[in-house]
């Protein structure tokens, strides 16, 4: 079996998946329950002034079947006394030695602040801390959350007034609602971050009720923005795990958070150069125990591509990942249909012929409906691969090409010294 023991910035834990600051790591006893899942790191619901939350405050959007394809919530950070998260982080820890416990922490942008709740929080023993920099709702209105985490300077100075104070890493999380989220990357990265953690909840409203027209949440007919996350957001999640990793100027470890519901999500980030995961809503969807498919999953995994840790995993794919100006403007995929495997419900035809590039043809032969592609005009969009319902029935082959590789950086290159 594989290693799955990995190091975040000096953070160890016996495996990659970590919860995320939310509702699953709210007390001591869920945080507890946890670990004894085998979930091998926690990152506690956010302190600092204990909040009032409403309700009610979970939203789920389900799509073509699929329930909580996507999750929106409009609760705040923690509502419990500080005293009493840090009595249960201190005897949570105590129990669990081996296990990776990260405060999460938000408080006023003052210097004081911060200086006094990192005190308090590595008092009682935690491994890290985790600046949250993300919250888009509640908190952002009272200057904190998103509304730092939006100003690299101030995501540059609150990182700095927290690591003049804290013996222990410090991880900075990252909101996405910001039009490039490797400005705040490299502030925290100026401001002394060891790692950072990304993404935090995307600023959304989950729906509206078409008999009564309240929102979906609403408290007393009343409804606010709140924070999108699940597998629906996965996508986006990913594109800034991967940005932040190819980056030079971001050169600490990442926690990659976002839509990750099972060992494949997580193997995804990591090849993308996340060095260990954080879940929330499967945990929240399927229970702790999801945990259990995931470990297996990754060690299967790993043993199958014969790396002897996860660790050798990080980052593999990174340099797989570039601009489309660097991309070969003269490779070419063409679409093969298999008329064995077809079951001639003719969506992919409808699909080209309506939205792409005309280059399906049906016929006949013996009275059997039959599908081609005509390779010649076929432009390897994928389109007809992806509305297809059977596996192997199309298939996007490599087409040799009788014109060298160039991208369009090359060319536009190439133009420009032919015209001088």
């Amino acid at each position: 079996m594989a290693d799955l023991h990995i190091d975040l910035a000096g953070i160890k834990s016996p495996n990659p998946f970590w919860l995320a600051s939310a509702p699953p790591t709210n007390s001591g006893y869920q945080v507890q329950r946890a670990f004894e899942a085998g979930w091998g790191g926690a990152v506690w619901k956010t302190l600092g002034d204990p909040i009032l939350n409403v309700s009610s405050r979970f939203a789920a959007v389900s799509f073509n079947g699929q329930r909580v394809a996507g999750f929106n919530n409009i609760e705040l950070i923690t509502d419990r006394p500080l005293e009493v998260n840090l009595q249960e982080i201190y005897e949570t820890k105590k129990r669990f030695p081996h296990h990776a416990i990260i405060a999460s922490l938000m408080v006023e942008p003052k210097q004081e602040k911060w200086h006094e709740i990192v005190k308090r929080v590595e008092d009682v023993g935690v491994d890290g801390l985790e600046l949250n920099f993300g919250c888009p709702h509640g908190m952002a209105e009272r200057g904190m959350g998103s509304a730092s985490g939006q100003v690299p300077e101030l995501v540059e100075k609150q990182t700095y007034w927290v690591k003049e104070a804290a013996k222990t890493p410090v991880i900075v999380k990252l909101t996405p609602n910001i039009t490039d989220i490797t400005a705040t990357a490299e502030a925290a990265t100026r401001g002394g971050a060891d790692a950072v953690s990304m993404i935090n909840t995307i600023n959304s409203l989950a729906g509206v009720d078409l008999d009564t027209w309240n929102t979906v949440p609403h408290v007393a007919g009343k409804g606010a923005h709140g924070g999108y996350c699940g597998p629906a957001v996965k996508p986006i999640a990913l594109n800034m795990v991967a940005e932040c990793a190819r980056n030079p100027l971001i050169n600490v470890p990442i926690s990659g958070i976002g839509g990750i519901s099972n060992w494949q999500d997580a193997a995804e980030f990591i090849l993308m150069g996340a060095t260990g995961v954080q879940v929330c809503t499967a945990a929240m969807h399927h229970g702790f125990s999801i945990v259990e498919d995931m470990i297996d999953g990754l060690n299967n995994y790993l043993d199958d591509k014969g790396i002897a840790s996860v660790m050798d995993l990080v980052g593999r794919s990174v340099s797989r990942y570039s601009n489309w100006g660097d991309l070969d403007l003269n490779y070419k995929i063409v679409a093969e249909i298999n008329n064995d495997v077809c079951i001639n419900c003719n969506k992919c035809h409808i699909a080209c012929e309506d939205t792409s590039h005309q280059c399906i043809d049906l016929y006949s032969e013996d009275g059997r409906p039959l599908l081609k592609v005509r390779e010649e005009d076929c432009v390897g969009c994928n389109l007809c691969s992806i509305v297809c319902p059977v596996d192997g029935a199309i298939t996007m082959v490599e087409r040799k090409s009788s014109i060298p590789p160039m991208t369009w950086n090359e060319r536009q290159t190439l133009i420009s010294s032919l015209s001088k």
